[in-house]
């Protein structure tokens, strides 16, 4: 037996509770690891609160989390990782625990926090693929919605790396850590139309927006064909002819790998807002749903 966070019915944060549940056991391919810190993202309160429960139906009781870094204490048949190596992955069943189990566990560098290597999954692969399914490239102009989030940080710095031209839309308290990333950064709310074409007279190529804040008809407006826009945050997208890009995790490709590399030489920054020890992840989730944080939340078992 171990310690790990669940919740036997959808609802708020209070939902969640410290239990006792079966040490998991890996499966063929799987890595058990001793979690040394597991990221809270905002798909882990939508699951919880049942917003999602067409797509993804709980079977109770559900541990939480996506995405997980620790080190491997028990290994699966065929399994690419042994016994004492450091890794990180998208968690199998759950990440808010004292262990997980990862399918495709990649090596953690030395040079990599614990904090940094649990955030990169969900949000660096979300944004990999966005950008993938955009056809960004040099050249192109790139708005981001969202500029200052977790996905969009990571969006902004991996399309500026492609010789892009970024516009992000921000707060105005974010502006220039978004321009220290290679955006050229708005702020948005009434009148965001109006200022990203100032700031990109040439035009806007692609959206992406990270925002979900009700910016898909303008943004579509401003690029001329709603096959130009990828939402992974407006639930409308449908009303608008837009892609709801929803691929959960382990949906970046190959892309977990390299985005790895980039952040341990520091080619890819990732904010951590905060920590909390495990037993804490009802305040996490109340925090995070009160959009408090700047950076990723982060708990550590």
């Amino acid at each position: 037996m171990s310690t790990a966070i669940t919740y036997s019915r959808y609802g708020g944060p209070d939902a969640l509770t410290l239990t006792e549940v079966d040490t998991p056991e890996p499966g063929p391919g799987q890595v058990r690891i001793r979690v040394r810190a597991a990221s809270v993202n905002p798909l882990d309160l939508k699951i919880r609160s049942g917003l999602m429960a067409d797509m993804v139906p709980a079977r109770f009781p559900v541990i939480p989390g996506l995405d997980a870094a620790g080190v491997v204490d028990a290994v699966g048949e065929g399994a690419d990782a042994a016994v004492g190596d450091e890794v990180l992955g998208a968690a199998v069943g759950g990440s808010y625990g004292a262990y997980a189990l990862l399918d495709r566990p990649v090596a953690k560098p030395e040079a990599l926090s614990w904090e940094v290597a649990a955030s990169l999954v969900t949000v660096g692969e979300t944004a990999f693929r966005v950008l993938g399914q955009l056809g960004v490239q040099a050249g192109r102009t790139l708005l981001v919605h969202g500029a200052a989030g977790s996905v969009g940080v990571i969006a902004v710095q991996l399309a500026a790396a492609r010789g892009v031209t970024v516009i992000g839309t921000v707060g105005e308290h974010d502006i220039e850590r978004v321009t220290a990333l290679g955006a050229t950064a708005v702020r948005y709310g009434d009148g965001w139309r109006e200022r990203v074409k100032a700031a990109a007279p040439q035009g806007v190529d692609v959206v992406f927006d990270a925002s979900g804040a009700g910016v898909l008809a303008d943004s579509v407006a401003l690029t001329g064909d709603s096959a130009h826009v990828i939402t992974i945050a407006d639930m409308s997208a449908a009303q608008h002819g837009v892609r709801f890009s929803a691929g959960g995790t382990g949906q970046g490709g190959d892309s977990l790998p390299e985005l790895v590399q980039r952040a341990a030489a520091g080619e890819l920054t990732l904010p951590i807002w905060r920590t909390y020890p495990l037993a804490e992840a009802a305040q996490a989730h109340t925090d995070l749903e009160a959009h408090r944080n700047r950076g990723k939340v982060v708990l550590l078992p």
